[in-house]
């Protein structure tokens, strides 16, 4: 049986070029790259060279790139590593309810915290991040574009609120970098976080964009790696896996976005004119390209989603950051919806190895499964 990925925004697979990019990496460049002799500049090079490339993704310069772990560790480290904020008792932070875990569980521990809502498309009002505000405000974070829902916010905008007040600014770029055209210097963000393993790198690279001059404390202590900012010996096949990816994205992105958008509507189109009963959460509100997030009335996700892979067709019923939760995702909550309304939704994300012709099939798919299990579902009749 053939089988085809719809989860891009979960993860996506190493790219070819990638993955031809890392191998002589891993095979040969095994120096430390904080040694001086022949094996350690070698890999402080391709550490470098990396660090450019990824720079340019986001309009940086290669000075103001940390690499990390992934996103969750950047979003940790633009947010507690501000200086001073984990030991200032009056510290304030402001964030919305539509957060990436890693942000919301941050803005946890820092000593207060609002939660600013969004509308039922997703989006937050910028004027409610104004009003928000605190004379002990110290740092602003909201997500450029929803994991869940593919939502856009508003950013420049929110940048221009938290420069006017003196505040710092974060957002978590892991789902729009690579998707949208992205400069951090027009866009006004303070801290800027990515994630290699949704840009077709391997899992446990990431990198965070931290603008001249912004005072930050590590998170992780030892040695005086990536300026001071984050102590570790450098992933250095992991930086040249994310280079190169970033180096794609800054070739092919707006190509490839074009082609994401023009399958997520036929995608969309084919199944609301197929299937009654069907919603797109999040519709009407700017998206990434490649993001769809469905609403099939009546029906619950999980034996849709285990009856599609029975298919071959792999799809999501949320955040995989938030799998194995017997709780609705806390995005479709934020938005609105009722338990039952959340449970009965699905994301579907494309990627690059999607063509048309899968597409049509998960389709013709969704049709049958969706006939199936609404005839087991006495309720929805």
């Amino acid at each position: 049986m053939q089988r085809f990925y719809f989860d891009h925004n979960a993860t996506t697979p190493v790219s070819p070029e990638v993955l031809q990019a890392m191998m002589p990496v891993l095979a040969d460049v095994y120096g430390n790259a904080s040694s001086i002799h022949h094996f350690g500049q070698a890999a402080r090079k391709r550490l470098d060279d990396a660090r450019r490339q990824t720079a340019a993704l986001v309009g940086a310069t290669p000075e103001e790139i940390v690499f990390t772990s992934g996103g969750t560790e950047s979003d940790n480290l633009a947010l507690l590593g501000l200086a001073g904020i984990q030991t200032d008792r009056d510290a304030h932070a402001i964030t919305t309810t539509v957060e990436h875990p890693a942000v919301l569980a941050s803005a946890s521990q820092i000593a207060s915290a609002t939660y600013v809502p969004v509308d039922s498309q997703g989006l937050v009002d910028p004027d409610d991040i104004r009003r928000a505000l605190r004379p002990n405000t110290r740092i602003i974070s909201v997500i450029h574009a929803n994991n869940e829902l593919g939502t856009i916010q508003p950013i420049k905008e929110i940048a221009r609120i938290a420069q006017d007040a003196g505040v710092a600014f974060h957002s978590d770029g892991v789902q729009a970098a690579g998707k949208l055209g992205v400069d951090v210097k027009a866009l006004g963000v303070t801290m800027y976080s990515i994630a290699g393993h949704k840009l077709y790198a391997p899992k446990g690279i990431g990198a965070l964009f931290v603008r001249k001059d912004t005072p930050l404390d590590p998170i992780l202590y030892g040695g005086n790696h990536e300026r001071g900012r984050r102590a570790g010996t450098e992933n250095v096949p992991g930086a040249v896996a994310l280079g190169r990816a970033a180096q794609w994205m800054t070739e092919r992105a707006n190509e490839e976005s074009r082609r994401m958008e023009i399958l997520r509507r036929r995608l969309e189109e084919s199944i609301l004119d197929r299937i009654p009963g069907v919603r797109v959460n999040g519709a009407g509100a700017p998206r990434v390209s490649n993001t769809s997030n469905l609403r099939f009335q009546g029906i619950d996700s999980e034996p849709l989603l285990i009856a599609l892979d029975l298919r071959g067709f792999a799809v999501s019923s949320g955040s995989a950051c938030s799998s194995g939760s017997t709780e609705p995702s806390h995005v479709l909550s934020a938005i609105g919806l009722t338990k039952e309304q959340a449970r009965s939704s699905l994301r579907i994300s494309l990627g690059r190895s999607n063509t048309v012709a899968q597409v049509d099939d998960l389709v013709n798919a969704l049709v049958q499964c969706v006939a199936h299990l609404r005839k087991l579902a006495p309720a929805y009749a």
